[in-house]
């Protein structure tokens, strides 16, 4: 079944893949007026919700709330400082099998998976720390 597209949503899958990094929809709005389209930026969310609906893109929410996109890839998961927000990709995956038995189990059609660690990484550990005790 060939999925039918605004022009909106074909202008960001095209933005997306001449990057090779996630990017946030403010950046991309960014790009997209820099490329001289003309689009607002609730049309860029609304394209952005409904490719991810669709599982052409997939979205990575930070720490911080902001949501990055990118196109689907090979999984990627990350162990993320909460005091730096340094993000270390990992490549190990834990939970391919299981995706898997939640498809035959459920019938629930996987677009992608995401796996995140929470954490202060090594450089963050070694600092004193600034809380009040």
């Amino acid at each position: 079944m060939k999925v039918r597209r605004t022009r909106s949503q074909e202008q960001i899958l095209q933005i997306l893949k001449g990057i090779n990094h996630p990017i946030s929809a403010q950046d991309l709005y960014v790009e997209l007026r820099q490329q001289q389209h003309t689009m607002g930026l609730a049309t860029v969310y609304r394209a952005l919700d409904a490719l991810k609906l669709e599982g052409a893109v997939q979205v990575r929410t930070l720490s911080s709330g902001e949501s990055l996109y990118s196109l689907p890839q090979e999984d990627r998961h990350h162990l993320t400082c909460l005091q730096c927000g340094e993000s270390i990709a990992i490549d190990e995956c834990p939970v391919h099998e299981l995706e898997t038995q939640l498809h035959s189990a459920h019938r629930f059609r996987i677009f992608y998976h995401t796996l995140e660690f929470f954490g202060l990484c090594p450089q963050c550990q070694s600092q004193p720390s600034t809380s009040p005790s």
